[in-house]
């Protein structure tokens, strides 16, 4: 099988997260090298491939800076399956709570919905196709056709009438009446009467017909049960059971646009090979799966009382074999971790990277240490990405007619107040910007609806109007911003 393995040189990979994210350029070198190893590591012989395991990376900076995004935009990139964990919500294996290994059985659950999702798009043209065949078959409704009356058996020549009257029968009782005969359509008008019809359905004509479909809804529970691993979430899947485990069929009726989806929907699955994307997705997840590890300081610290601390040194042990490379039991099959890229982050505030224990800095080779924001790089996030904030806004009220504008000098007073607010008060990076443009638009989303006026330009005069107070008063902008 092969894999859709990202071919990008790492300078394209970096030029790619740059359209998202502003600076960060020694984070997006490392997790750009990362990616093109796996690529160069795909087109060695099978035989040496096992032998190159990936170089996990460590990416130490505050929040707000861009660790996330960037591990997410990666995944994006790569079509690769990808997840994002807190440490802190696991615990140690033998306490109640989830267990490090429950990060891989989510991946391995993210990748089926991935595999899922591509092979329904590749055979969608089928199900659609097939999709309204089913609904070409509802909508059909033949011509009324003519009735003809057709003669039984000629029994009026003598011949017959004398064979009757030997064997004692009478003709008037035994003589069979006329029938009733419905003309039959020709094959022809009924091929021309459905292309037409299908080529309506596909072209939105009947879409607010109603029509009645056969619909499927699954009867199988989820309960949450005590397993070796911990706590789980498992899915009852009792075919065989009646009652309420079976999946119970019935019947709803639709739009015609609201049919299509549902009937296409149905088909995908119907054409989809269960076992067969289960097994791809497990390969998918062994040789291409990113897990974003998040809040890895917050386990960092030292045991700080007698006994065992279990959240901390606890979970940092349990993380050595996953990340070093173990075979994890899932319901899609047994899967290795060995190539699995690992992503860890953290702020490190009280922390240092080497509070870890040291087995578990060596599974986290890569270091990156990720920059403090300026003021000239929030300047840069406010409309230089493809998703700034300003063009998001700018899309929510183009939808209620409105448009706004932001000056350059806006932009400039913007980022500085969130500067200085982050100076004062706790250092949240760019998630500063989204309550800074939130407050400063709070008036105009609000009556955006029945305003009257539909241009609005945001210059410096009006931000510093609406924001100097707060950013003034460092006890409103420790609640309000």
């Amino acid at each position: 099988m092969s894999l859709p393995i990202e071919d990008l040189t790492p300078r394209q990979i970096v030029a790619e997260l740059d359209r998202f994210i502003v600076g960060q350029g020694a984070a997006k070198k490392a997790v750009a090298v990362a990616l093109r190893n796996r690529f160069r590591r795909q087109q060695l012989p099978a035989a040496e491939r096992e032998d190159i395991l990936p170089k996990n990376i460590l990416m130490i900076g505050p929040t707000g800076v861009g660790k996330t995004e960037i591990a997410r935009r990666l995944a994006q990139l790569a079509k690769a399956p990808f997840i994002k964990v807190e440490a802190t919500k696991f615990t140690e294996i033998g306490y109640v709570g989830r267990d490090v290994e429950s990060m891989i059985r989510d991946l391995v659950a993210a990748s089926v919905r991935l595999v899922e999702r591509e092979k329904t798009e590749s055979i969608r043209p089928q199900a659609e196709q097939q999709a309204f065949e089913t609904l070409v078959e509802m909508l059909d409704e033949p011509p009324k056709l003519k009735k003809r009356k057709v003669r039984a058996p000629d029994l009026d020549n003598p011949i017959v009438r004398q064979a009757f009257e030997i064997f004692g029968q009478k003709i008037q009782d035994d003589y069979p009446p006329d029938e009733e005969v419905v003309e039959e359509e020709p094959k022809e008008g009924r091929a021309k009467r459905r292309k037409r019809l299908l080529k309506e359905i596909q072209q939105g004509k009947h879409d607010q017909r109603m029509v009645e479909i056969e619909i499927e809804e699954s009867g199988s529970p989820f309960v949450q049960v005590f397993t070796p691993q911990g706590l789980e979430e498992m899915g009852l899947d009792l075919p065989n059971i009646g009652g309420h485990f079976q999946n119970r069929r019935g019947t709803r009726n639709v739009t015609v646009e609201e049919a299509k989806s549902i009937l296409i929907d149905q088909e995908a699955r119907r054409m989809m090979d269960t076992s067969s994307i289960n097994r791809e997705a497990v390969i998918r997840t062994e040789q291409t799966g990113i897990i974003f590890l998040d809040e890895l300081d917050k386990v960092a610290g030292k045991t700080g009382g007698a006994g065992p601390d279990v959240s901390r040194e606890g979970v940092q042990r349990d993380l050595l074999p996953i990340i070093e490379g173990s075979t994890v039991a899932s319901k899609f099959g047994p899967v290795r971790t060995d190539h699995i890229l690992f992503i860890a982050a953290g702020a490190f505030h009280t922390a240092k990277p080497s509070d870890l224990i040291p087995e578990l800095q060596g599974r986290l080779p890569i270091r990156v240490e990720l920059e403090t924001l300026t003021e000239s790089d929030f300047r840069r996030i406010l409309n230089e990405p493809q998703n700034a904030l300003t063009k998001q806004y700018k899309k929510l009220l183009a939808v209620e007619g409105v448009d706004i504008t932001f000056t350059e000098d806006a932009l400039d007073e913007i980022a500085h107040f969130a500067t200085e607010v982050n100076s004062r008060t706790e250092n949240i990076g760019a998630r500063r910007l989204h309550t800074m443009l939130e407050k400063l638009l709070e008036e105009v989303l609000f009556e955006a609806p029945d305003i009257k006026e539909k241009e609005i330009t945001f210059d410096a005069v009006v931000v510093r109007d609406r924001l100097s107070k707060l950013v003034e008063d460092s006890d409103l902008s420790r609640y309000i911003l």
